[in-house]
């Protein structure tokens, strides 16, 4: 059980050393929970993609993946993808740190437009984080979706 005084750490990733960490989590959260297949899930972008994991009590408990989309198509564009926070963990703000920590991140790097495709779940989430929807529901991995994106100012305000 984890306790109210549990204490997260976030780190960027390190592949390949943290990759078992983070297939864990996806396999738990997008596998198991809601039955994607590991084909779609493990679709060959993870070794070219940063990735973030959150730790609980020193045990990796979230993820997300970061790609950052061809600069001659989409100049200064990212996409996050894959965040998952295992079940016992949730309800604990661990996928808000984990995402205002990537969009801070993204900043640094000069992103100006962060796109996501959103569970429709979970879209009131991004919403709070300053996410817009984009047109109408489709339909990802047998999951209703949303695409949304959020535009950065150039270096998020810093001067």
């Amino acid at each position: 059980m984890i306790s109210d005084r549990s204490v997260v750490a976030l780190k960027l990733a390190q592949l390949p050393h943290d990759l078992p960490a983070i297939v864990a989590i996806r396999v738990a959260v997008f596998q198991v929970e809601q039955g994607v297949d590991a084909a779609l899930e493990f679709d060959g972008q993870d070794n070219g993609a940063t990735h973030f994991l959150a730790y609980l009590n020193d045990r990796p408990v979230g993820t997300l993946r970061i790609r950052f989309l061809d600069p001659a198509l989409e100049p200064a564009t990212a996409k996050l993808e894959r965040l998952a926070v295992l079940a016992e963990a949730r309800g604990k703000g661990i996928g808000k740190q984990i995402m205002t920590t990537a969009i801070a991140y993204l900043c640094e790097k000069s992103i100006l437009e962060i796109r996501i495709h959103a569970q429709e779940p979970v879209k009131e989430f991004y919403e709070q984080l300053g996410f817009v929807a984009e047109g109408t529901q489709f339909y990802e991995a047998n999951i209703p979706h949303f695409k949304m994106s959020k535009r950065l100012e150039a270096n998020c305000g810093r001067r």
